[in-house]
């Protein structure tokens, strides 16, 4: 299955979002080509985040063959170290979903380069299909609530030195959660058989 039509509406809104973000917030959003703080550790992405990877892969077999070679290189280099011990299923690449699988997952790869990471420029090499996760890194963001709470503001650290919480709040980027659970919740349906789940960059890049 492909991804489903409303993705690119996702993708552009969250872009526009992170464009007036970065525009209130100047010069305390530090973000730059080359800065790669936020390129080390696995997190888990979606579904479509997957999606979006493997099909910008099979674009650049085509336009770039040696780039989406290398990619799979350092893709597969990344399980070689990091895969036996990845707290999930290691043939699909779905992360495990029990309380000791998600126990595991907060101490698994911390200080290992995302494989989509350049070493020589500190650049992703797959920026335009980068996963959500990357996209909204940086500006403040609204973390997840408990109940009764609006949730926390939270941002990169290397960002909004000497800006006050007035300040930071009124940087704040939206993130529309809703539109993309919808998303999953659409693509989930059409299928015969339930999605993969969460995954991580590397196991999409190998897809």
């Amino acid at each position: 299955m492909g991804l489903p039509a409303g993705d690119r509406q996702l993708v552009q809104i969250v872009d526009a979002a992170l464009a007036d973000a970065a525009r209130r917030a100047g010069a305390w959003l530090v973000c730059r080509p080359g800065c790669t703080q936020c390129c080390y550790g696995a997190f888990a992405i979606s579904e479509l985040d997957a999606l979006r990877l493997a099909a910008r892969m099979e674009k650049l077999r085509f336009e770039n063959r040696s780039l989406a070679t290398d990619l799979q290189r350092r893709a597969s280099a990344w399980l070689r170290e990091h895969g036996p011990v990845f707290p999930g299923d290691r043939e699909t690449g779905r992360l495990g979903e029990s309380d000791a699988d998600r126990a595991r997952f907060e101490e698994y790869a911390n200080e290992a380069p995302c494989p989509a990471l350049d070493p020589a420029t500190g650049r992703c090499d797959v920026y335009e299909s980068r996963p959500m996760t990357c996209r909204v890194f940086g500006p403040p963001i609204r973390m997840a609530a408990g109940v009764g709470d609006s949730g926390a503001l939270g941002h990169c650290e290397l960002c909004f030195t000497g800006a006050t919480d007035a300040q930071i709040a009124a940087c704040e980027m939206p993130v529309p959660h809703d539109l993309e659970q919808n998303l999953l919740a659409e693509f989930s349906s059409q299928g015969e058989t339930p999605t993969r789940g969460e995954t991580i960059v590397a196991f999409a890049l190998l897809r």
